[in-house]
């Protein structure tokens, strides 16, 4: 159910343990998304590149893309149970 007051609702959830972690993403790569959105290796033209040969940019596109697609799912759920819970709607 989304309740948030007027407001959009986070993108995240805090697990057993009070990290966030975000949405679609696992907590080790939420680290990641979070490192390199801090980052500014990518803003300033030096194109790092990991094991994989990937940039970071091309990464941190990847996981936003992940968190995103998950996002975007998380959101028709919600919004399909808050509308199974509304008492004026006839179900049947």
């Amino acid at each position: 159910m989304i309740e948030q007051n007027g407001n959009a609702p986070r993108r995240y959830f805090v697990d057993g343990h009070g990290h966030r972690v975000l949405i679609g993403l696992s907590l080790e790569e939420t680290t990641e998304f979070e490192t390199l959105e801090d980052a500014s290796a990518f803003e300033s033209g030096h194109a790092m590149r990991d094991a994989g040969g990937r940039t970071q940019e091309i990464r941190w596109r990847e996981l936003y893309a992940k968190h995103e697609l998950a996002w975007k799912a998380w959101i028709v759920q919600s919004r399909a149970a808050d509308a199974a819970n509304l008492s004026f709607v006839n179900h049947g």
